[in-house]
């Protein structure tokens, strides 16, 4: 099938979500101008640079009392965590996607403890082994076909990172020991359990194989 996304799919449910699959969890720590903590998780999140590093979020739609908190703290303080979701913790993190009232602290109601961070404000979650501390360096406005709503791209400079010390092996992150949950379309979701591992090819192997498929 192929359908312009102006028009309808055609389908019970929208597809695309389903298309950029797996997309990592940004689950995201903030505080209000009040001190109030609040934690959500974002399937619209993703690295996008390395020097420096770099995190992007995309915050779409709003809540009943108004545009998302996790946008409002951002703009109040400029700062946010992002805490890795991860199998074990699961069910906490699909706690804390439930859209409540700004002065409930997500953390609180899902039994995660806070724990302090470096160089932010925000509490990390202490039973994530991944934490990235962050600094807003930009928020962009993208287009939104809903005029109630905002889409907005968050952009976070990643000025700290915790890990677990249970989650390294020889040196290197271990993801199959950590099975960090992945968002798929509809209510789906993904684990990562197995890794497999290529090396990028050199020029010369690139041509060569090249050469030998046209052979």
């Amino acid at each position: 099938m192929f359908y312009e996304t102006k028009d309808h799919h055609g389908l019970p449910h929208d597809p695309f979500k389903s298309c950029v699959v797996p997309r990592p969890i940004g689950w995201l720590t903030t505080l209000s101008a009040d001190g109030v903590v609040n934690l959500a998780p974002f399937s619209f999140f993703n690295g996008v640079s390395s020097n420096p590093p770099v995190v992007v979020v995309g915050v779409n739609g709003r809540q009943p009392h108004g545009p998302k908190d996790t946008l409002t703290n951002c703009k109040a303080t400029g700062e946010f965590v992002a805490n890795m979701a991860t199998w074990d913790l699961r069910e906490a993190m699909n706690l804390t996607s439930a859209s409540l009232p700004a002065e409930i602290d997500e953390m609180a109601l899902a039994g995660l403890a806070p724990a302090p961070c470096n160089l932010v404000k925000p509490p990390r979650v202490a039973e994530s082994p991944i934490n990235l501390e962050c600094r807003v360096l930009r928020f962009v406005d993208l287009p939104s076909d809903d005029p109630d709503s905002r889409n907005t791209a968050i952009f976070g400079h990643v000025v700290g990172i915790h890990i677990a010390d249970s989650v390294l092996t020889d040196g290197r992150v271990d993801t199959a020991k950590i099975k960090p949950v992945a968002r798929l379309g509809y209510m789906d979701y993904a684990v990562v359990e197995e890794v497999f591992e290529m090396r990028r090819p050199s020029v010369e192997q690139a041509m060569a194989a090249r050469k030998s498929a046209a052979e």
